[in-house]
């Protein structure tokens, strides 16, 4: 992670336009700055304004106050939106919505061709990001044929190939199988630890936001809690209080905390079987 901001929020607000012409404010006061390399997870309830807060990040949104910028590129600059979206990709929560080619390859190359990327850089940049997401395997292969996990990958891969700064994954696990979540977990998590690529996470499993440098919680249009994932989960009367989970280790020790079994706070569960073992060895 370095200094260099990538997205700035400022004083931002949104309002969708409900019947009658009246205003319903989602998101009011949002001020977030996203640095170069970070892996950020904004954590929320349905109807808590995260998934709002990344369309605004792309400009698939417009503030109706503050500002968002993007690189420093303001974006409510109409010639500039298209640029705003290649630096921004976004991975949306249903797989089939986003696949429009007849083969992987078609459905990689079609960012591509709107962007006006020459066919030889075309091939060389399809190959390569089916390579990084491993679906080059399935470059002829029919999309709807694949699993959730891997529609998604390839969707993953149609974002890479236009060479962003941001990954945006608006609930992009949440109509996954298990084995699917992790799959694509792992591909992102991945991509940020080898291609240092800035990963913003918007999702409603407390779990997805372990290996992140940052969790935002977000309740009722506004952030309720920004801190390291160690430090938002070590609360979890708190966050229960915002009626959010906590990871699996978490809820572990303080329930062996309540039968007097102490042990030192994880939220990775390898630690917690080690910390397990060693006190079962001596024991």
């Amino acid at each position: 992670m370095t200094d260099e901001r990538l997205l700035a929020l400022q004083n931002v607000s949104f309002a969708y336009e409900g019947e009658g012409g009246q205003k319903e404010k989602v998101l009011a006061g949002i001020n977030l700055d996203i640095r170069a390399g970070s892996f950020v997870t904004v954590l929320g309830h349905n109807g808590s304004g995260k998934s709002t807060l990344a369309k605004l990040m792309n400009a698939l949104l417009l503030p109706d106050d503050g500002a968002v910028l993007v690189t420093g590129i303001d974006t409510r600059d109409g010639e500039l939106v298209w640029e705003i979206r290649r630096l921004v990709g976004m991975v949306f929560q249903n797989p089939d919505n986003q696949i429009v080619g007849a083969t992987v390859e078609d459905d990689v190359a079609f960012g591509l061709e709107n962007m006006g990327v020459e066919p030889e850089e075309m091939r060389s940049r399809i190959d390569e990001s089916l390579q990084a997401v491993g679906m080059a395997e399935h470059l002829h292969h029919q999309p709807h044929r694949l699993s959730g996990g891997q529609k998604q990958r390839v969707a993953i891969a149609g974002i890479l190939a236009m060479r962003p700064s941001v990954l945006i994954l608006d609930e992009a696990t949440a109509m996954l199988d298990p084995m699917g979540r992790r799959e694509v977990l792992q591909l992102v998590r991945q991509l940020h630890q080898e291609e240092g690529i800035t990963v913003v996470n918007i999702t409603h499993f407390p779990e997805e936001a372990v290996y992140s440098d940052r969790v935002i919680v977000m309740r009722a249009g506004q952030v309720e809690w920004d801190g390291t994932a160690d430090e938002v989960f070590a609360d979890p009367e708190r966050m229960l209080a915002l009626g959010l989970d906590v990871p699996f280790p978490v809820r572990l020790r303080h329930a062996l905390a309540a039968e007097g079994v102490s042990l030192p706070f994880s939220l990775h569960q390898e630690e917690l079987v080690e910390h397990l073992c060693r006190l079962l060895l001596n024991r």
